[in-house]
């Protein structure tokens, strides 16, 4: 059997993101495009949003873990890429459609199909991704996709191996989507985790483009963290500061 090269964890047989079927749904919801979040493209549209079941990381942090971990009974049910553009046409004033809630990269197929069929029918696509995906399938991807939020949940290779990744595969993914479509980066704020790595990212993120939006979002507990603290809104606060030392667009989210 082949190695799947979608991301870097290039599986055979049992892949580590549950393997999806196609068109599998779990998720669909018309939603303003700040709640990707991004805000600096097409600020007050909505757009039709989807997502599937699955994902390459394991966080232990996941806000979204019901539908992102678990590999039990799953209550979804699948659509083609007909389907979702002409759900999409039915939305007033949408901008496209944004694949989001679980990891979308792992439904690459699907997404890419979707993608070209979304594209084609004149509006555009929004990939809210974790980034961990790798260089030759991005490259095929990006030409169909008008914006990007990226999840960069920390700044070390010692974070990301607790997450069951590897750190440089999402950088490589941030500086190449940089200038071919609208970028956005994330960074969820876990009390006594990667607070100290946010300036760090700052001042990575500027020297690619001052001008990233970079949110910083406080954490709620849930899943494996369920009996963590919460970021407190003045450490968010803080942190903002800090990053707009480097950054021309930084916001505070989940505040």
């Amino acid at each position: 059997m082949a190695n799947c090269n979608i991301c870097p964890h290039n599986c055979e047989g049992d892949a580590v993101c549950g393997k999806p079927q196609y068109g599998e749904v779990s998720s669909v919801a018309v939603d303003p495009i700040e709640k990707k979040p991004l805000y600096r493209f097409h600020p007050g549209r909505p757009i039709l949003s989807i997502g599937g079941f699955g994902c390459n990381l394991r966080c232990p942090f996941c806000q979204n873990h019901d539908i992102a971990m678990g590999r039990g009974k799953r209550q979804g049910r699948r659509f083609s890429p007909k389907e979702i553009v002409a759900m999409a046409k039915d939305v007033p004033d949408n901008i496209g459609v944004a694949y989001t809630y679980n990891e979308p990269v792992i439904s690459y197929d699907f997404v890419y199909d979707c993608a070209r069929a979304v594209k084609d029918a004149g509006m555009g696509n929004v990939l809210v991704t974790n980034g961990f995906i790798n260089r030759e399938p991005l490259e095929a991807l990006l030409p169909y996709v008008d914006a990007m939020n990226i999840d960069l949940k920390g700044f070390s290779e010692e974070f990301y191996k607790k997450l069951g990744g590897s750190l440089q595969p999402v950088k490589d993914t941030i500086a190449a989507a940089s200038g071919r479509c609208h970028v956005e980066v994330t960074t969820l704020v876990i009390p006594g985790e990667n607070e100290s790595h946010v300036e760090l990212i700052a001042e990575w993120l500027s020297r690619i483009d001052a001008d990233i939006p970079y949110h910083i979002s406080r954490f709620f507990p849930r899943h494996e963290y369920a009996d963590r603290a919460p970021t407190s809104v003045e450490e968010v606060f803080r942190l903002c500061e800090v990053a707009g030392r480097y950054l021309r667009w930084v916001f505070a989210g989940n505040v």
